[in-house]
């Protein structure tokens, strides 16, 4: 946060209408703003708490910047595009990004997604046991990192944030829902099928379909295999 206690926002934007636009609404709300123009200096800048990122750059696109700070950091993203493909949406997802808005877009709706996007976030992090032992699988969710059987399993940001989730009560059936609102934004995507692919991509990386369990109609459960 910032020192007046409300939520520093980077606006990484190259249009300086839209970006002017944004930091004035933004700034009423409470909110403390920055802005850059580029994904090089978004990628280099001092971490906020949140991240409003355009997709279209003049370097290279909001895509790579997303990929970039996911390397080191988890902070939340949004990205802001006029692109509305559906791929586009899933792909801004893949990567990391916490939520995806196209252009143009209402002022007050933008306001509402980074607060439920921030406030989300926190409780995430505050509510997800920090090192979890199943089986011979250990989550250590501060390093970010997980080992099965000792060694290390490669995970993408959301795959990792998943596997977490379902770790931090293992045993227990995870409604769909609740599972999209811990780790994605229902608001933006709404439809389940991306976590389908999540779930299959982790039981691959682990080796094993029976880590993750799928009870049809309400959700999944993680267990070690028996």
């Amino acid at each position: 946060m910032s020192d007046n206690g409300g939520v520093d926002v980077l606006i990484v934007e190259d249009d300086d209408a839209i970006a002017s636009s944004l930091a004035t609404g933004l700034t009423s709300a409470g909110m403390s703003v920055r802005r850059v123009s580029n994904g090089a200096d978004a990628v280099a800048a001092k971490v906020p708490d949140i991240y409003l990122l355009d997709v279209g750059l003049p370097d290279f696109d909001g895509f790579e910047v997303c990929r970039r700070i996911r390397q080191s950091h988890q902070t939340p993203i949004i990205m802001l595009t006029a692109r509305n493909e559906e791929i586009d949406r899933v792909f801004g997802l893949e990567i990391g990004a916490d939520d995806y808005v196209t252009k143009p877009f209402g002022l007050r709706e933008l306001i509402a997604r980074i607060r439920a996007v921030t406030r989300r976030h926190g409780s995430f992090e505050t509510t997800t046991t920090e090192i979890v032992d199943i089986g011979g699988l250990h989550i250590d969710a501060d390093a970010r990192r997980i080992l099965l059987n000792g060694e290390l399993i490669d995970l993408t940001a959301k795959e990792f944030d998943l596997l977490a989730y379902l770790a931090s009560q293992p045993g227990i059936v995870h409604r769909r829902n609740d599972i999209m609102e811990a780790v994605w934004d229902t608001n933006w995507y709404g439809p389940t099928k991306t976590l389908d692919a999540h779930v299959a991509a982790i039981r691959k990386k682990l080796g094993n379909a029976k880590w993750i369990e799928a009870i049809r109609s309400v959700g999944f459960r993680l267990e070690a295999p028996q």
